[in-house]
């Protein structure tokens, strides 16, 4: 009996259900994206998993059904660059845990996501709009820190975090500001290889340096023993770079100290496509800008997604090309993946670049991503083509339960839509 009592409590503790939960998603057309559309199909889940997916699909009794008929059903969306949860109003200092002091621009040891908010109001208008996962990047600086995946469910920062670290994040253009911060590209890039030697000589001489017998280190402590993974290549390095040269930059370092790269925003990624396929580099960007937002983003075209994949990149569409828009529009990715679409890459591929591909660059994809047979079951029907405005996500499941449901700004909207007597014109 206390063995039992025992297990039941644990259960409890994870959250996960006490008794059997089936669903039955039936009679709709359904991108499994890790294989070929499939008409008429049905994806069945058990306890938070999925355990059937295909047009043949036997349904156990007593199963809640949702008839998909006419329906589009997709795995859930997975914005890979993203706030959410560590600023609510970017404006306001006291709701921003998004970035850390450190020292010089250098914050490898900090962790985005201990300041995760799981009671953000930003979270349920990205849930409704099929967003179920997203990628919580940390802000400014020249090592910026470690970055998390978080799904959006409800409960606590520990229920959501599903894996962290999934990468450290760094950039290639100077962070500015006033101190021992790198006032050009050159002197950051001398100053990131000096990091990366004290990492390498701080492993090798870790007794020597507690004893206080080692030379003077370029970071502190804490900050070289959360960069020792991404020198071993356990960890990758996901480095903002937007201009050609910058990414060619972060080729070069990556070639040098050996660490798996990411590039983020990557304006220009398409001018070196040829040299990223070789190298294995997957790219986070974007579809919408049109225009450069500077100096480092003149080559930015609406073509990239479709020029990279073409090129054999592996690419994951982000806001804004750099993730850097307002935190409360981490839900309009789908409308990012319609303008790749708009502008020359498949479908297949656009929706592949909010699903499964960032799944795989941050090494979720046995959990997350597709519709699978083991995987979780995030889980989205769709209205019609997800990327269309008219569309509506009508059901979205996370780890198999239901979460759509009214967001704040649905609550304004129906408590404002009907103004009373006193605020009518005469």
């Amino acid at each position: 009996m206390r063995r039992l009592i025992t297990a039941l409590a644990a259960t409890a503790v994870l959250g996960a259900p006490l008794a059997a939960q089936t669903i039955a998603i039936t009679g709709g057309t359904v991108y499994p994206v890790s294989g070929p559309k499939l008409e008429n199909a049905t994806v069945l889940m058990r306890d938070g998993r999925i355990v059937a997916v295909g047009t043949n699909v036997t349904i156990p009794a007593g199963a809640q059904r949702i008839d998909a008929t006419g329906k589009w059903v997709t795995p859930g969306l997975v914005n890979a660059y993203t706030q959410l949860g560590v600023v609510e109003v970017g404006a306001v200092t006291e709701t921003r845990d998004v970035s850390a002091r450190g020292r010089d621009a250098i914050s490898a040891a900090f962790t985005v996501w201990d300041g995760l908010n799981p009671a953000s109001v930003l979270l349920a208008p990205a849930r409704n709009e099929g967003v179920t996962t997203v990628g919580v990047i940390p802000g400014s600086g020249l090592i910026a820190g470690q970055a998390a995946i978080v799904d959006l469910v409800d409960g606590t920062a520990t229920d959501m975090v599903r894996r962290a670290p999934v990468a450290m994040v760094a950039t290639m253009t100077p962070p500015g500001g006033q101190g021992n911060v790198p006032a050009s590209r050159g002197e950051l890039q001398v100053r990131l290889r000096e990091i990366l030697s004290d990492v390498r000589a701080y492993m090798r001489n870790r007794a020597a340096y507690e004893r206080a017998e080692s030379r003077e280190l370029a970071v502190s402590r804490a900050d070289l023993e959360a960069l020792i993974p991404v020198v071993q290549g356990r960890l990758p390095m996901l480095v903002q770079a937007d201009r050609a040269s910058d990414i060619d930059a972060a080729l070069r370092l990556s070639r040098e100290f050996g660490f798996k790269l990411i590039v983020g925003g990557g304006a220009e990624a398409w001018q070196v496509a040829d040299r990223l396929k070789a190298a294995n580099v997957p790219v986070l960007t974007g579809a919408m800008s049109n225009l450069p937002s500077s100096f480092t983003t003149l080559g930015a075209r609406q073509e990239s997604v479709g020029l990279l994949r073409r090129a054999g990149v592996s690419v994951a569409i982000i806001g804004n090309g750099g993730g850097d828009e307002e935190t409360f529009n981490a839900r309009n990715i789908r409308y990012e993946a319609g303008n790749a679409v708009a502008y020359g890459a498949t479908w297949d591929d656009a929706l592949r670049a909010i699903t499964l591909a960032p799944a795989e660059v941050f090494g979720v994809a046995d959990r997350i991503g597709s519709l699978a047979v083991g995987k979780d079951a995030n889980v989205v029907v769709w209205s019609g083509d997800p990327f269309e405005f008219r569309t509506d996500a009508e059901h979205v499941f996370i780890r198999g339960r239901s979460v759509k449901a009214p967001s704040r700004q649905d609550q304004l909207m129906e408590r404002y839509k009907t103004l009373p007597p006193t605020y009518r014109t005469p």
